[in-house]
């Protein structure tokens, strides 16, 4: 039996979350695919600072899910969508962390881009 180990985030790989004031958008061939004032900005360890934005401020009918996966064991199971209109480039562009463990809770329902696979990640001041 594959048992995934789980982490806790501390001092060695710390991971803080917070909201982000600024409005955020992501583009793919000329279409808006989210738009958003309630990203929050997660920091994991020296990762560079991932954007979260809530479902309901995606446009769901442009992605689709696919079968990639993988695991963080800081965070947990990760899913993925591709965004067709993007082409090759777009394929699993996009991933969520669906029932993150409880150190990152806050994730859940959100989703984050790859920003090479989308036309622009914009964050304009609140």
């Amino acid at each position: 039996m594959d048992s995934k180990s789980i982490k806790i985030p501390g001092p060695d790989h710390p991971i803080t979350i917070r909201q982000n004031p600024a409005r955020l958008t992501v583009t793919v061939g000329g279409r808006i695919i989210a738009d958003t004032r309630a990203a929050l900005t997660l920091q994991e360890a020296a990762y560079p600072a991932v954007q979260y934005i809530p479902r309901k401020d995606v446009d769901m009918s442009l992605l689709e899910r696919t079968e990639h996966a993988t695991y963080c064991p800081y965070k947990g199971d990760c899913a993925y969508y591709s965004i067709p209109a993007g082409g090759e480039r777009s394929v699993n562009a996009v991933w969520t962390y669906e029932a993150p463990f409880d150190a990152v809770a806050a994730i859940r329902d959100h989703l984050a881009f790859y920003p090479n696979r989308v036309d622009a990640i914009t964050e304009l001041p609140a």
